[in-house]
């Protein structure tokens, strides 16, 4: 045992470097300046003593894990004495630290890290803790949760050289490490890096004809000409929609299971208006996290909320729909960390974070945000809004659906302030009740118990004396189990209420309703569904955490026939859970209320008609063609859900109750006794908050130079990496938010045209041994291109591309069988028209069985939230490339375009490799490439029958292997 070699801790303690180490790891509770973290001596907490602590110790002493209940992720603790009365640190004095002791003790069973954690630190790593001790053990909060700090530009011996304020950050750094920038880029290089940059499409040969020409003149202007056209052109928010929508876990289907189809692409059309149109950060948002809280939010503002219904949906039969209503919500807290906090808050849903100080509450505190909303993981997908095609009608039908929501909820107010000011319930207690199934009992104070096997569609019929002038009924439905810690595994709801006089000997007089007043809506089932019928009811679903009542308003006072009995059938439905046992009531209670004004209410003519008006507002036109798109709707402050902590992240095993709440370590707002979605939102793109607008400029950077400068885009937490350039990155984080006033588009341009994005791609030696990855920008940026844009390119230079956008998913040809693994009975319908070259990002996207091609170039599943895609180099990925029957096509379109002009092969060739790449092609390529036709040719003149499946002629169908050969070229894949 471990705490055996250490007398001074009692057993199950284990003290190790960690005590220590993994303390410096964490942001303290009390944050210092940065310059507090910097010893005299020149260690710096952050760069010099907090790696350590993250590779040595907090993997005992961290979130997971608090060996001998110690945990070094929070300063109060770390600096806590031991069990054993000693100090791990005694600032000033590194030779009464037990933490020097133990990492330069030669007894083996004493050690940190003990031998089977790790190799020993090394004398280097040893003096800078002590050093850092001697100088008084100071730290600092970890970089990312302190704010950005204004920048100073840095001092530069090139100062001709910078271009922008980035320039001079990213210049001084290069210097620093006897590094010197890079040629600029030629004409060809650059236009069609910033082309596939900005718009994720190459330029056509007469932009860069103009671009040259306009270049000799003034190339400054030309570049900021070029620029500004491409940042204006629709197909800017098509390319940079991609990197939203992996954020955003954007899919045309459900997930798990068969996969069906939903219906949620006005969201990703939405997405790229957004950035077209460069609407701010802060406003794109709280659209998307709050759009429907929004003081009269527009249609657009309850369309940006689908972006957190972009998440999974289980429509198996006999699945837990509150358990998968609990994983959505669970991915709309990691999503949004991710997303715009580039911090693994994931890791908090089981325990403390490993290597944060966000401890576990925070995590259900943060869940609480999301945990009120409307949506419940229905087949339905509700809530949705129906949004049409066609523009003209799409504006006016969401009008008379918000209408109708709204004017629901003043008829439900109305309803509930005339029940407020009525208490005169009197207890109608059963003399028969009769189930189809199952048994029932009634009690002495008139609660009606149901037991046995309940069907789903299973009747109750009860008998009562008639309450003379009653006006309206109550129906109380009981949970079976008040702990809030243990609810009731399923919900209880009944599907309609019918009303009549039994008379012996007679046929039974129907009793009419006039509306349904409930204790509050929420959910897909629509209370006056109990009278009306078609579907829906009253209850709880598909848990039952607390007590419910409706109240049914009689068409007019009772007023029985001689010896009638009142009978009331509550008919049943709704599957529970596991979609065999029935959601029947099991615990309910009925009441009469006399009170006249129950049918005042509801007989006066104006109520009648608003009902009316609702009603008829709520049927869409058939003939209309459109989607019925997910959205976000808050409960009624009435119906919230009681949010509380997971233990181990369990959600059957609960803990205390939360209210909606940001982690201390990232500032939140002050003063709210009551934090809305709303105020979060706000709250993310505010500046108090550290995280967001570096998050931001980060990804804009990574995106234009192929890596960040803080290289895990996902991660700015501990375990994260480090910036390489991080004043520069403060003065992005600042120049975004405050100067630009977060304009995405403003950033990009001086990305564009920033002397650092405008050096040419090619190494040198010298280069290429100091900074193999290009981490210090002294050349430009060089990759190959995502998996949309390899499509997107080829279709572009073939003459094929469709220019139309917006609109549903499109389905271009794939491989044959590839949905042969969906067993959702769906198939891959292959357009036949222009929407076989629609750009990628309106392919049909299925997250159990993704676009081949885009897979094979790393395209994500999106089954989570994707900060960075993984670039990979394969076999694979040529083979795609020589033989998708789209690339097939492509070629077999290249070969006219470049045999149109005429000319030997040879010309054809050079032809085609300028149209691609714009520049001259190096000669030796074209004498491959010609000897490729010349063989290709031979073939065919002796195979007529494949020649006339690649274009016809033998010299056609020999030139489209060249074409195909040519859309494979290293200079083609990468930009």
């Amino acid at each position: 045992m471990i705490s055996a070699r250490f007398p001074f801790l009692s057993p199950g303690s284990i003290f190790a470097v960690g005590w220590a180490l993994a303390l410096l790891v964490v942001a303290s509770a009390l944050p210092a300046a940065r310059a507090d973290a910097k010893a005299a001596s020149g260690i710096d907490f952050n760069r010099d003593i907090r790696p350590l602590f993250a590779q040595h110790c907090t993997a005992c002493h961290g979130g997971v894990k608090e060996a001998g209940k110690l945990s070094f992720l929070y300063r109060d603790q770390a600096l806590a004495r031991g069990k054993s009365g000693k100090w791990s640190i005694v600032p000033g004095k590194p030779e009464e630290s037990e933490l020097i002791q133990r990492v330069t003790t030669s007894d083996e069973d004493d050690r940190m890290p003990p031998s089977d954690h790790g190799p020993r630190l090394s004398v280097a790593e040893v003096n800078k803790l002590r050093q850092w001790i001697q100088a008084g053990a100071r730290w600092s909060e970890h970089w990312s949760f302190i704010p950005p700090q204004p920048q100073t530009r840095p001092r530069v011996r090139q100062g001709g050289w910078p271009r922008t304020g980035a320039d001079y950050f990213v210049l001084a750094a290069m210097e620093s490490q006897g590094l010197r920038p890079s040629p600029e880029a030629a004409p060809a290089e650059w236009l069609r890096r910033v082309s596939l940059d900005l718009t994720g499409l190459p330029p056509t040969v007469d932009e860069y004809t103009v671009f040259v020409r306009e270049s000799k003149r003034d190339k400054k202007k030309a570049k900021e000409d070029a620029v500004d056209r491409l940042l204006a052109s629709s197909a800017f928010g098509e390319r940079w929609a991609s990197v939203w929508l992996d954020l955003a876990r954007y899919s045309d289907t459900f997930g798990f299971e068969k996969d069906p189809s939903r219906e949620i692409w006005p969201w990703r059309d939405w997405v790229i208006r957004a950035f077209n149109a460069d609407m701010p950060y802060d406003q794109f948002t709280i659209k998307q996290l709050a759009g429907d809280l929004l003081p009269e939010p527009s249609a657009d503002d309850l369309l940006a909320t689908a972006f957190h219904r972009n998440t999974q949906n289980n429509t198996e039969g006999g699945t837990d729909d509150e358990e998968y209503r609990t994983v959505a919500v669970l991915d709309r807290v990691n999503t949004t960390w991710t997303a715009w906090q580039a911090t693994t808050f994931a890791c908090a849903q089981c325990h403390h974070h490993p290597y944060d100080p966000f401890p576990h509450r925070d995590y259900y505190r943060f869940a609480a945000f999301f945990d009120s909303t409307e949506d419940c993981d229905q087949n339905d997908d509700f809530p949705r809004l129906f949004f049409a095609n066609d523009e003209g009608q799409r504006n006016e039908l969401l009008r008379t659906q918000v209408e109708a929501r709204r004017e629901r909820r003043r008829l439900h107010e109305e309803g509930r302030k005339v029940w407020g000011q009525i208490s005169d319930w009197r207890i109608l207690k059963p003399t028969e009740a009769r189930p189809t199934g199952g048994k029932l009992e009634v009690t002495d104070q008139g609660r009606v118990t149901a037991g046995g096997t309940l069907p789903v569609s299973v009747k109750y019929t009860l008998k009562s004396e008639v309450p003379a002038g009653a006006t309206a009924l109550r129906v109380r439905i009981f949970p079976t189990s008040v702990d809030p810690k243990s609810p009731p595994e399923r919900g209880q709801i009944f599907s309609k209420l019918l009303a009549s006089y039994s008379v012996p000997g007679a046929s039974n007089q129907p009793v009419l309703f006039r509306e349904v007043v409930a204790d509050y809506l929420a959910g897909p089932f629509e209370p006056m569904r109990i009278i009306e019928g078609g579907g829906g009811g009253f209850g709880s679903y598909p848990v039952m955490k607390g007590a419910r009542e409706c109240v049914l308003v009689f068409a007019e006072p009772l007023t029985p026939p001689s010896g009638a009995t009142l009978e009331l059938t509550l008919e049943h439905g709704i599957a529970s859970n596991s979609g065999v046992q029935g959601c029947a009531l099991t615990q309910f209670d009925l009441a009469t209320s006399q009170d006249r004004r129950w049918t005042e209410m509801a007989g006066s003519t104006p109520r009648q008609e608003r009902w009316k008006s609702w009603n008829s507002a709520r049927t869409l036109p058939k003939e209309v063609k459109g989607a019925n798109v997910p959205v976000v709707f808050e409960r009624d402050a009435d119906a919230r859900r009681e949010t509380r902590v997971f233990i181990r992240g369990n959600r059957m095993t609960l803990d205390e109750a939360v209210r909606p709440g940001i982690p201390e370590l990232v500032r939140p707002p002050r003063g709210a006794s009551e934090l809305t979605r709303l105020d979060l939102a706000k709250w993310l793109v505010g500046k108090d908050n550290p995280l967001a607008a570096r998050v931001l400029a980060n990804r804009l950077w990574a995106e234009m130079f192929d890596q960040g400068l803080v290289d895990t885009l996902g991660d700015f937490g501990t375990s994260g990496s480090r910036p390489t350039h991080p004043e520069l990155l403060d003065f992005l984080a600042l120049r975004l938010r405050d100067d630009l006033r977060w304009s995405i588009k403003g950033l990009l341009r001086e990305f564009a045209l920033s002397a650092t994005y405008g050096q040419s791609g090619r190494v040198s030696s010298k280069h290429w041994e100091k900074d193999p990855r290009n981490r210090w920008y002294a050349r430009g940026p060089r990759a190959r291109l995502t998996a949309e844009m390899v499509r997107d390119q080829a279709l572009a230079v073939t003459g094929l591309l469709s220019t139309k956008t917006f609109g549903p998913p499109v389905f271009p040809p794939q491989p044959d069988g590839v949905w042969n693994t969906v067993y959702s009975g769906e198939k891959w319908q292959i357009a036949t028209n222009e929407n076989r070259f629609r750009r990628s990002l309106y392919t049909f996207h299925r997250r159990t069985s993704g676009y081949p091609l885009f897979l094979t170039f790393d395209a994500p599943t999106r089954d989570a939230c994707t900060a960075r895609r993984t670039p990979s180099n394969t076999p694979l990925q040529a083979l795609a490339t020589m033989n998708d029957p789209a690339f097939l096509e492509m070629a077999v379109a290249m070969a006219g375009s470049m045999s149109d002009g005429g000319g030997k092969p040879r010309d054809q060739i050079e032809r085609g490799i300028r149209k691609l790449t714009l520049a001259a092609p190096p000669k030796a390529m074209v004498a491959a490439l010609t000897e490729l036709y010349g063989g290709a040719l031979r073939d065919f003149q002796t195979k007529p029958e494949e020649a006339r499946k690649l274009g016809g002629s033998p010299e056609r169908a020999a030139l489209t292997v060249v074409a195909n050969a040519i859309l494979n070229l290293d200079a083609f894949m990468v930009r």
